[in-house]
């Protein structure tokens, strides 16, 4: 199962699922994290976090913690 925080710079995916157990997951719906959706990793910080994706034209930061749980294909 591969995850957004395991991109490479300038990756596309596909989101396929984003796991409801997480605690993040509305905000993550609500910011266009959505499935069906493709994003692209922009950029990321030291220690990879937080990391920065290209969703719906817009750029989106997230914790690396948040990307875990958003499951691509």
């Amino acid at each position: 199962m591969k995850t957004a925080a395991s991109l490479r710079f300038g990756e596309k995916v596909i989101i396929s699922d984003i796991d409801s157990s997480n605690p993040s997951f509305r905000r993550l719906l609500e910011v266009g994290f959505t499935p069906g959706q493709e994003i692209q990793l922009i950029n990321t910080s030291a220690f990879s976090d937080p990391m920065a994706f290209a969703v719906r034209g817009t750029l989106i930061a997230i914790r690396k913690n948040e990307a875990e749980c958003i499951i691509v294909s």
